[in-house]
């Protein structure tokens, strides 16, 4: 998994930025993880470590409990054509939520397409041996384990208002 950085190699950049439905929600009560303030981090770290920026995607309101995302396909393709062959996420749930395809993309693809990727506030970074990279597949796991535990919560309290009796849609919109 690890990489050899070297002053020659020219690291063409693509960040991925995703924010889930349920991350919206949790906005409401905590510090803003908004898709503006990802790219701020992103880009900022792409300018201080002098890096060539070459594509953003993203993927508003999508889970990343699946790994088959609009944007995220798209990113493959291009690590696949040879566009980029880095890239840089917020932290290690951006890229996904199920433990065993991350752990696929950064274990496997990843390396196999010689593609470096950096999650930012994990200190993960595959250009370095490091013991944070170690630690992510554990992450992963947790991360995991956190969108099973929202869905069951959210789940339980749908399920609560069924029994109530409760109203669980939306009211018409006209225009």
């Amino acid at each position: 998994m690890s990489y050899t950085i070297m002053n020659n190699i020219d690291y063409k950049v693509g960040i991925y930025i995703r924010l889930s439905r349920e991350d919206e929600e949790k906005e409401k009560y905590q510090e803003s993880e908004s898709i503006g303030n990802q790219r701020t981090l992103l880009m900022q770290y792409i300018k201080e470590n002098k890096l060539n920026f070459i594509s953003e995607y993203v993927d508003d309101g999508v889970s990343g409990t699946s790994f088959d995302r609009p944007a995220f396909n798209r990113m493959i393709a291009d690590i696949e054509a040879g566009k980029i062959n880095m890239v840089v996420t917020k932290d290690l749930s951006r890229l996904g939520r199920n433990y065993v395809q991350s752990g696929l993309y950064i274990e496997t693809y990843f390396p196999e397409h010689e593609v470096r990727f950096v999650a930012i506030l994990d200190n993960i970074d595959t250009a370095y041996d490091t013991s944070n990279n170690d630690i992510a597949p554990f992450k992963s796991i947790l991360n995991e384990m956190y969108a099973k535990d929202t869905s069951k919560k959210i789940n339980s309290v749908l399920q609560s208002k069924r029994n109530l009796g409760e109203y669980l849609g939306t009211a018409p919109f006209r225009l």
